[in-house]
């Protein structure tokens, strides 16, 4: 009882020095005990973190087994079954599409800018975990079990030749490689001319198949061990066996800001001489047997001032590679605009086979081959 008659009159006490107190010195106790409380609740919050109360102990997911698996089945893969087994991912992606569209883009574009030869068979493994889940798996299962039951209703062909005849002739390889080589020149006179590199090279495969096959021994003894391409020195001349008369319509096409076939000032120097014989410059420009920059740059020349040509007729002919080889194995004479240009040019004898420039070419464009260093692009021409 004495205690608490005791305590009441201390509180009493407190109360009554507070109320003396300023307001200043009042302001200042506050201030001092809120920090020192927030001191104890930040040295008790590191004490809590530090002691691992916070810690996240984690666990073993529910699927581990299943993501596990694939790892499993990637060392069990039989390399030799690699491209089948690409082409089964393209019908489970087929088969995803019809449900989750969205996802089966996403794949498609991921699979696209990868270079991991088990990208796709992985991000359909780690979809597959979810769509067993869903109620559109059994669905999804059975459209894939009939899919594959029709790709295994033909057998496989093994080795077989190019579904392209003309690619069977034993000098394509070594032409292929050759070309290679010449990859920095047409990359360059691509860059020059505002010309998508895969139409040059398309060019140069018509001509390189026309020279071999008209005069096939004497090119087999250096096409083949060599690996080089085919120089024209008369009549038409270089790689691409371009004609005087045409070099000389082009390099006037180039300064002639009245001409159809104007390209824009952009591209007005670029075949600008460096000596007053324009003739014999222009001679060694395109026979040069070590250097064939000229023969490209002069080729893309060609084909942007014919596609201009058409284009300001009315008439877009940028996404028609058959039609551009064909013009430029014709000539600017043969180039006349029209709603329903023709694939054609020069007959090609090639493996038994009768083709023309032009759809040699276009098979060429078309075929994959070489996408690597010559891919499609979305812009076949870069204007001003």
């Amino acid at each position: 009882m004495l205690k608490k008659v005791v305590d009441n009159q201390d509180k009493k006490s407190f109360f009554r020095s507070w109320k003396s107190l300023k307001f200043r010195a009042k302001a200042y106790q506050v201030i001092v005990h809120i920090f020192a409380l927030a001191g104890m609740a930040i040295l008790g919050a590191w004490a809590f973190y530090q002691l691992g109360f916070t810690n996240d102990k984690g666990g073993v997911d529910e699927n581990n087994r299943y993501l596990a698996d694939y790892k499993n089945n990637l060392v069990k893969q039989d390399s030799s079954k690699i491209f089948e087994d690409q082409m089964r991912n393209y019908l489970n992606l087929v088969a995803i599409s019809k449900f989750y569209p969205q996802n089966a883009h996403l794949m498609l574009d991921a699979n696209r800018y990868s270079d991991r030869q088990d990208g796709m068979g992985q991000m359909i493994y780690a979809a597959n975990m979810y769509l067993m889940e869903e109620e559109s798996g059994e669905q999804y299962r059975q459209l894939l079990k009939e899919l594959n039951a029709v790709l295994d209703k033909y057998p496989a062909a093994g080795d077989t030749a190019n579904l392209v005849p003309w690619m069977n002739e034993a000098a394509w390889p070594s032409l292929k490689a050759a070309i290679v080589k010449d990859r920095a020149a047409i990359e360059e006179a691509a860059r020059l001319t505002g010309v998508e590199p895969r139409l040059i090279v398309g060019c140069l495969v018509g001509e390189q198949i026309r020279l071999f096959n008209s005069k096939r021994e004497m090119y087999k003894k250096y096409l083949g061990p060599v690996k080089v391409l085919s120089v024209q020195s008369q009549f038409s001349f270089g790689v691409n066996g371009i004609k005087d008369f045409t070099a000389q319509k082009v390099e006037r096409n180039l300064k002639d800001t009245s001409s159809i076939f104007y390209m824009g000032k952009k591209y007005e120097h670029v075949l600008d001489f460096n000596t007053a014989d324009h003739a014999s410059e222009r001679y060694y420009r395109l026979t040069n047997y070590h250097n064939h920059l000229y023969s490209y740059i002069y080729t893309g020349c060609i084909l942007h001032q014919t596609m201009l040509q058409w284009k300001r007729s009315g008439y877009d002919i940028s996404k028609r590679p058959d039609i551009l080889f064909t013009l430029f194995n014709l000539g600017f004479e043969a180039s006349k605009p029209s709603a329903n240009p023709q694939c054609g040019g020069s007959r090609i004898e090639a493996n038994g086979r009768t083709y023309t420039f032009g759809r040699i070419g276009n098979d060429f464009y078309f075929s994959g081959e070489l996408a690597k260093e010559f891919p499609i692009q979305s812009e076949s021409f870069v204007n001003e």
